[in-house]
């Protein structure tokens, strides 16, 4: 059965095929883009025009060389009106009364007086000048045409012709006539050109002045760090400061600032000056706008320092050249002269130099030391450097306390007596009994009878501040850090400061980032000696140096961590300070542990094989022998006085209160008896060996039996 198909849904899929319609794709249009309006395109032609580096450049050097005329117009006119009057020395009579110094305002007073009474002598010379000068042209002119008439009479009488008579006057009088008409030639130009010429020459003096304001200068003239330090230079530097009386003044004092001004002297890799301050203005108030003044000057702000010489209101400028300081200093002379030696008492350690260049020697000579700073700023090797050189002199003896422990001082093994490395409690712990120690041979030495000398115990504990910051108590409750009366280590330093230095027992100490907790008042003011590498702030170099220093001009705050590593602001009679200062800036020669340990084999070939102490032990046996033995050494023979020393230092308990006669009983027991060698009771190396050999076979045998 057929029937239609009824499609209940609309087919929606395009036809195919040769029926297929053809489909136009219609692409809508962009909006046409906004136009700028001509007013805004010409803005941004205009903008462009005037802020391209070309017209920059070309609107300065317009501007530049404009003001280069007119100024140099302005300093010819101030020349030529300084020269005809007397505004120069007004200015100077003024800026010496600005400044206080009437003596020398009394000196410009008479020399302006001396001028004007010459200059009123020219103008009265002046009413007779026409008379005198009509008379000489009435002179010369008769001289003259007599001298041309006899040289006419020669010639005609050797021509035999009288005409010649007037040829020598007929020649001049056509020469004058030849002149007159070149100046008629010349004149014309001449009148147009001049004024060129005159504005040349004064583009010419305002060009070598740089008569221009900064921005219109050249770049190579507007980057004027470093340029040479003048006068003038620093009169501008200091008007500039901001401080009004001083800017006043300067203003009253005209071109004639410079009078407060000393000479400019080469000091070293700068320069130095002294500047009386007018009145009004006081140092601090300089002082206090280094940064600004070193800025004014053209240099950085550690390229100025700022002390305080003796005269009243003046300040010393010391000016760098620029990167100078930035430049390394040469080896020490430890390091390449190796025939140097030390004395304690007459010789100066080689520690560096000052900012002038020259060599910055110090005395150690019974003088307590302190060197403080921020971490790795160079304290250790400034602080090392002096002990490599000490350890030059044989007699002297080192005990050693390195609360860092990470074998700075290690090279002073075999040549310390005493070397305790390491930064742990039980570390601080033997650090103060070796402190106390020294008390107890400090005391020993001032109960022996006057006139009797010691050679010379350095103690030195390098971080310091490790021990007075220790918490830890020992058993009779007193605690080995802190500050008060109680604190073993406080109290160890305080009576060596105290009494040490008359028996030549010396306490040397390095500490870091220095407070009232870590570094006691007391015990940084009981060193005579006293350095500060590069800290935070004034109140910490207050603590370092102390307010005499400070005050006077010192300031380590301001070095600059890192990049001054080893620059040194030392406070000390032991040292050269320039007259009126306080302090002086040292940069220390640096010497590597490499070099260090090099100098200290050349101190150790000086010493008689010192064994050196790691562990301080107390209260246990001892072995006398074994113990004579150890601090003998490697040396052929020690004299007894020696090895009674020694072995106090060894055991202080055990032999403090050793005579002669204890030491001779023990080894006369032994079979190593002492004896005379070059006149002094010696014992023998060979001697003690044996006797250690002998017992110990002999301890063997009864044992195997």
């Amino acid at each position: 059965m057929s029937g239609n198909v009824v499609h209940l849904h609309k087919n929606t899929d395009p036809p195919t095929g040769a029926d297929a319609p053809t489909v136009l794709t219609v692409v809508p249009e962009a909006p046409p883009a906004p136009i700028v309006p001509l007013w805004v395109r010409s803005g941004r032609a205009v903008k462009h025009a005037v802020t391209h580096e070309t017209t920059k450049t070309t609107v300065r050097a317009v501007a530049r060389h404009g003001l280069y005329t007119l100024n140099g117009g302005r300093i010819v006119a101030r020349r030529t009106w300084d020269g005809r009057t007397g505004a120069r020395y007004e200015r100077m009579l003024r800026a010496a009364e600005a400044a206080g110094n009437f003596e020398v305002a009394q000196e410009w007073e008479e020399r302006l007086q001396r001028f004007r009474d010459a200059r009123h002598r020219r103008r009265m010379d002046l009413l007779h000048s026409p008379v005198d000068a009509a008379k000489g042209v009435a002179v010369g002119t008769g001289m003259g045409v007599g001298a041309l008439v006899a040289l006419g009479v020669v010639m005609a009488i050797a021509n035999k012709d009288v005409t010649d008579v007037v040829t020598p006057l007929a020649a001049t009088i056509e020469f004058i006539a030849t002149l007159i008409r070149i100046v008629q030639i010349v004149w014309g130009p001449a009148i147009t050109i001049g004024p060129f010429l005159a504005l040349l020459a004064l583009w010419a003096v305002g060009s070598k002045q740089q008569a221009a304001p900064q921005w219109a200068l050249p770049d190579s003239a507007r980057s004027s760090e470093g340029e040479p330090i003048t006068p003038s230079i620093v009169v501008k530097a200091l008007r500039d400061l901001g401080i009004a009386p001083l800017k006043g003044a300067i203003k009253e004092m005209g071109d004639a600032g410079a009078s407060m001004l000393g000479p400019i002297r080469i000091a070293g890799c700068g320069v130095e000056v002294d500047v009386t301050l007018p009145s009004g203005v006081s140092t601090n108030e300089v002082q206090k706008r280094r940064r600004k003044l070193a800025e004014n000057l053209t240099r950085h702000e550690h390229e100025v320092f700022i002390t305080i010489p003796e005269a009243a209101r003046t300040v010393r400028l010391w000016i760098a050249d620029s990167g100078a300081l930035d430049e390394p200093i040469g080896p020490s002379p430890l390091v390449t002269d190796e025939t140097m030696t030390a004395n304690y008492k007459t010789g100066k350690a080689p520690w560096g130099q000052d900012l002038r260049g020259d060599a910055a020697a110090l005395s150690v000579y019974q003088r307590h030391l302190l060197i403080t700073g921020l971490s790795n700023q160079g304290k250790t090797a400034a602080l090392r450097s002096l002990a490599l050189w000490l350890a030059l002199d044989r007699t002297v003896e080192f005990w050693m306390g390195d609360l860092k422990g990470v074998g700075d001082w290690a090279m002073f093994d075999g040549i310390a007596s005493r070397l305790i490395q390491g930064p742990t409690d039980d570390h601080v712990i033997q650090v103060t009994e070796m402190a106390e120690d020294a008390v107890e041979e400090m005391n020993r030495r001032l109960q022996a009878p006057p006139g009797t000398e010691f050679p010379l115990l350095v103690v030195i504990v390098d971080e310091a501040q490790v021990a007075f910051m220790c918490p830890v108590k020992g058993e009779d409750k007193r605690p080995y850090g802190g500050s008060s009366s109680t604190s073993r280590y406080f109290m160890a330093a305080r009576k060596i400061h105290n009494q040490g230095r008359a028996v030549n027992v010396l306490l040397w100490q390095g500490t870091q980032d220095p407070t009232d907790q870590n570094l006691p008042k007391l015990v940084r003011e009981g060193a005579h000696t006293r350095a500060s590498l590069a800290l935070g702030t004034e109140s910490q170099a207050r603590m370092a140096l102390g307010d005499k220093a400070v005050d006077g001009g010192a300031a380590p705050n301001l070095l600059r961590p890192g990049l001054d590593k080893g620059t040194l602001v030392v406070a000390s009679d032991g040292i050269a300070i320039p007259k009126g200062q306080s302090s002086v800036t040292v940069r220390t020669h640096y010497i590597s542990t490499d070099d260090a340990k090099v100098i200290a084999d050349r101190a150790k070939a000086l010493r008689d094989g010192v064994t050196t102490l790691h562990v301080i032990e107390r209260g246990e046996e001892r072995d006398p022998l074994a113990d004579i033995a150890s601090v003998v050494g490697t040396a052929a023979r020690v004299r007894t006085k020696d090895v009674l020393q020694r072995l106090a230092s060894l055991n202080e308990a055990a032999y403090g209160k050793w005579s002669f006669l204890d030491l001779k009983r023990v080894l006369d027991d032994a079979g190593a008896e002492p004896h005379k060698s070059e006149g002094v009771m010696v014992v023998s190396r060979d001697r003690l060996a044996r006797a250690l050999a002998n017992r110990d076979g002999d301890g063997s045998a009864s044992a195997s039996e």
